[in-house]
Protein backbone atom coordinates (compact mmCIF):
# COMPACT_ATOMS: atom_id res chain seq x y z
CA UNK A 1 0.00 0.00 0.00
CA UNK A 2 2.94 2.32 0.87
CA UNK A 3 4.28 0.93 -2.36
CA UNK A 4 1.66 2.71 -4.55
CA UNK A 5 0.88 5.61 -2.42
CA UNK A 6 4.66 6.55 -3.49
CA UNK A 7 4.35 5.93 -7.08
CA UNK A 8 1.16 7.76 -7.45
CA UNK A 9 2.69 10.85 -5.21
CA UNK A 10 5.63 10.44 -7.39
CA UNK A 11 3.58 10.44 -10.68
CA UNK A 12 1.79 13.72 -9.30
CA UNK A 13 5.41 15.91 -8.57
CA UNK A 14 6.84 14.71 -11.62
CA UNK A 15 3.35 15.99 -13.76
CA UNK A 16 2.76 19.04 -11.59
CA UNK A 17 6.40 20.23 -11.75
CA UNK A 18 6.37 20.77 -8.24
CA UNK A 19 10.54 20.43 -8.48
CA UNK A 20 12.78 18.98 -11.08
CA UNK A 21 16.48 17.92 -10.43
CA UNK A 22 18.52 20.48 -9.32
CA UNK A 23 16.06 22.78 -8.16
CA UNK A 24 16.85 24.25 -4.49
CA UNK A 25 14.24 22.70 -2.07
CA UNK A 26 12.92 21.98 1.41
CA UNK A 27 10.95 18.85 2.27
CA UNK A 28 9.97 18.52 5.85
CA UNK A 29 13.50 19.27 7.88
CA UNK A 30 15.48 18.29 4.78
CA UNK A 31 16.78 21.14 2.86
CA UNK A 32 19.24 20.70 -0.53
CA UNK A 33 19.53 20.24 -3.97
CA UNK A 34 17.02 17.89 -5.71
CA UNK A 35 19.67 15.18 -7.18
CA UNK A 36 16.75 12.91 -8.11
CA UNK A 37 13.22 12.40 -8.41
CA UNK A 38 12.10 8.81 -8.76
CA UNK A 39 8.61 7.04 -9.06
CA UNK A 40 9.25 5.80 -4.89
CA UNK A 41 11.39 8.43 -3.79
CA UNK A 42 13.23 11.85 -4.34
CA UNK A 43 17.27 12.77 -3.23
CA UNK A 44 18.42 16.07 -1.79
CA UNK A 45 21.58 16.80 -1.57
CA UNK A 46 21.89 18.44 1.83
CA UNK A 47 24.73 21.71 2.41
CA UNK A 48 27.14 19.42 3.88
CA UNK A 49 26.83 16.48 1.96
CA UNK A 50 24.63 14.35 3.46
CA UNK A 51 21.90 12.76 0.89
CA UNK A 52 18.27 12.55 2.03
CA UNK A 53 16.45 10.06 0.61
CA UNK A 54 12.39 10.80 0.52
CA UNK A 55 9.63 8.52 -0.04
CA UNK A 56 7.25 10.39 -2.29
CA UNK A 57 3.91 9.50 -0.37
CA UNK A 58 5.76 11.02 2.73
CA UNK A 59 6.32 14.90 1.19
CA UNK A 60 3.01 16.49 2.30
CA UNK A 61 4.45 20.27 1.75
CA UNK A 62 7.32 21.34 -0.49
CA UNK A 63 9.34 24.90 -0.71
CA UNK A 64 11.10 25.61 -3.69
CA UNK A 65 13.36 28.17 -3.63
CA UNK A 66 14.48 27.81 -7.59
CA UNK A 67 10.95 28.74 -9.67
CA UNK A 68 10.98 32.65 -8.51
CA UNK A 69 13.64 35.35 -7.64
CA UNK A 70 15.00 35.73 -4.34
CA UNK A 71 15.04 38.03 -1.68
CA UNK A 72 17.86 39.34 0.01
CA UNK A 73 16.76 40.77 3.96
CA UNK A 74 20.30 41.66 5.50
CA UNK A 75 19.58 43.89 9.34
CA UNK A 76 22.59 46.51 9.51
CA UNK A 77 23.55 47.21 13.22
CA UNK A 78 25.46 50.04 14.10
CA UNK A 79 26.53 51.58 17.28
CA UNK A 80 23.96 53.47 19.14
CA UNK A 81 26.04 56.31 20.02
CA UNK A 82 26.59 56.81 15.85
CA UNK A 83 25.25 59.30 13.88
CA UNK A 84 21.90 58.06 12.22
CA UNK A 85 22.58 60.73 9.60
CA UNK A 86 26.26 59.37 8.68
CA UNK A 87 25.39 55.68 8.81
CA UNK A 88 22.26 56.35 6.24
CA UNK A 89 24.20 58.59 3.94
CA UNK A 90 27.43 55.84 4.31
CA UNK A 91 24.72 52.96 3.27
CA UNK A 92 23.35 54.70 0.55
CA UNK A 93 26.54 55.42 -0.96
CA UNK A 94 28.03 52.12 -0.98
CA UNK A 95 24.46 50.46 -2.22
CA UNK A 96 24.85 53.21 -5.12
CA UNK A 97 28.18 52.33 -5.73
CA UNK A 98 27.87 48.38 -5.72
CA UNK A 99 30.28 46.91 -8.11
CA UNK A 100 29.25 44.88 -10.77
CA UNK A 101 30.83 41.71 -9.68
CA UNK A 102 27.45 40.89 -7.79
CA UNK A 103 26.24 39.28 -10.76
CA UNK A 104 23.61 37.36 -8.24
CA UNK A 105 21.78 40.72 -7.70
CA UNK A 106 18.64 41.26 -10.27
CA UNK A 107 18.25 44.76 -8.75
CA UNK A 108 20.24 46.94 -6.67
CA UNK A 109 19.67 46.68 -2.94
CA UNK A 110 17.48 48.67 -1.64
CA UNK A 111 17.87 50.86 2.28
CA UNK A 112 14.16 50.44 3.52
CA UNK A 113 15.63 52.54 6.56
CA UNK A 114 15.47 52.07 10.05
CA UNK A 115 14.16 48.27 11.41
CA UNK A 116 15.08 48.93 15.45
CA UNK A 117 16.40 50.73 17.99
CA UNK A 118 17.02 48.90 21.03
CA UNK A 119 18.97 49.82 24.24
CA UNK A 120 22.50 48.90 22.33
CA UNK A 121 22.03 49.59 18.42
CA UNK A 122 20.77 50.81 15.29
CA UNK A 123 19.00 47.95 13.21
CA UNK A 124 19.07 49.24 9.52
CA UNK A 125 17.21 47.16 6.78
CA UNK A 126 18.46 46.69 3.34
CA UNK A 127 17.16 44.13 0.63
CA UNK A 128 18.06 43.34 -2.42
CA UNK A 129 15.99 40.46 -5.39
CA UNK A 130 18.70 38.24 -6.60
CA UNK A 131 18.66 34.94 -8.74
CA UNK A 132 16.96 31.96 -7.35
CA UNK A 133 18.70 30.46 -4.07
CA UNK A 134 21.45 33.15 -4.15
CA UNK A 135 19.80 35.37 -1.36
CA UNK A 136 21.97 33.51 1.49
CA UNK A 137 24.90 34.13 -0.02
CA UNK A 138 24.45 37.59 -1.83
CA UNK A 139 23.75 38.39 1.90
CA UNK A 140 26.66 37.25 3.26
CA UNK A 141 29.02 38.75 1.02
CA UNK A 142 27.12 42.03 1.10
CA UNK A 143 27.45 42.05 4.80
CA UNK A 144 31.34 41.73 4.41
CA UNK A 145 31.63 44.34 1.85
CA UNK A 146 29.63 46.95 3.80
CA UNK A 147 31.39 46.10 7.54
CA UNK A 148 34.58 46.90 5.54
CA UNK A 149 33.47 49.82 4.16
CA UNK A 150 31.54 50.86 7.46
CA UNK A 151 34.86 50.46 9.23
CA UNK A 152 37.10 52.75 6.10
CA UNK A 153 34.29 55.32 7.44
CA UNK A 154 34.75 55.17 11.15
CA UNK A 155 31.12 53.46 11.96
CA UNK A 156 31.51 50.72 14.53
CA UNK A 157 29.03 48.26 14.85
CA UNK A 158 28.04 47.37 18.48
CA UNK A 159 29.69 44.86 20.69
CA UNK A 160 29.66 44.32 24.50
CA UNK A 161 31.42 46.83 26.33
CA UNK A 162 32.34 46.74 30.04
CA UNK A 163 31.41 50.26 31.95
CA UNK A 164 33.90 50.51 35.25
CA UNK A 165 32.40 53.01 37.84
CA UNK A 166 35.07 54.14 40.16
CA UNK A 167 33.94 54.15 43.67
CA UNK A 168 35.15 56.15 46.52
CA UNK A 169 37.32 55.11 48.83
CA UNK A 170 37.90 51.70 46.76
CA UNK A 171 41.29 51.32 46.04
Amino acid sequence: QSLVKDVISGFFIIFEDQFSVGDYVQIGDALGTVMEIGLRTSKLAAYGGEVHIIPNGNISQVVNYSIHNGLAIMDIRIDYHTDIKKAEQLIETFITNLSDDYEELVEKPTLIGVQDLTATEIVFRVTAETLPAYQWAFGRRFRKDLKLFLDQNGIEIPYPKMAYQKVEGAK
